[in-house]
């Protein structure tokens, strides 16, 4: 079982900075990440993509993060991160941490963390 843990979430002035951090694990099972990503949702809204890395480094932003967020990976550890610069009131939302890998069995599967708050006050 794959699990995937997210971190650094919390509330921010406007202008401020945060670092979000995802963990994936799993025991007694061997796999490969393909791709990270972080998606976020706001009350009432549909869960987006905000960022995504894949393993040789290739990154995809949505436009409305791009030159404020940036996304990094650590392969070795099987970590992601997402350093948040000048946030502003609509990056409020819950973060999530998305997971796309295969396992020995040569299965591809997409696995979900629980989700960070963010919250950025005007």
């Amino acid at each position: 079982q794959v699990q995937v843990v997210e971190s650094g979430g919390g509330l921010v002035q406007a202008g401020g900075s945060l670092r979000l951090s995802c963990a994936a694990s799993a025991s007694g099972s061997i796999f490969t990440i393909v791709t990270m990503g972080w998606y976020r949702q706001a009350p009432g809204k549909q869960r987006k993509l905000v960022a995504s890395i894949s393993t040789s480094g290739d990154t995809n932003y949505a436009d409305s993060v791009k030159g404020r967020f940036t996304i990094s990976r650590d392969n070795a550890k099987n970590t992601a991160f997402l350093q948040m610069n000048t946030l502003k009131p609509e990056d409020t939302a819950v973060y999530y941490c998305n997971v796309y890998l295969v396992n020995s069995g040569l299965q591809f599967g997409d696995y979900w963390g629980q989700g960070t708050q963010v919250t950025v006050s005007s």
